[in-house]
């Protein structure tokens, strides 16, 4: 499993908030059934490289959907095939690291 972190930016918005826009990934995810973390910079989801990248591109078109006239995505993919990575595994390994 790969583990992929996003964060999709609307620009040239009338308003600085992107909350909205925000809620549409998250509610995509969720329809989709994607296992997801929304962090305050990004969203974290895993599943395999090749979905991931699917989802990546859906959740930048999404907000061309919307009306939005310019988006900038990011996405960082650790893909590791060595064994299964669940999203919360990494940190959790530091945590217990700290202990």
């Amino acid at each position: 499993m790969a583990i992929m972190e996003i964060s999709v930016t609307p620009l040239g918005l009338a308003s600085p908030s992107v909350g909205d826009y925000i809620a549409d990934v998250v509610r995509y995810l969720q329809k989709e059934k994607i296992a997801h973390t929304l962090t305050d910079m990004g969203t974290q989801v895993h599943g395999d490289a090749a979905t991931l990248l699917k989802v990546a591109g859906a959740l930048h078109e999404m907000l061309f959907g919307r009306g939005v006239k310019r988006v900038i995505t990011h996405i960082t993919i650790d893909d590791r095939r060595d064994k299964d990575v669940r999203l919360g595994e990494k940190s959790a390994s530091v945590m217990a690291r700290l202990t």
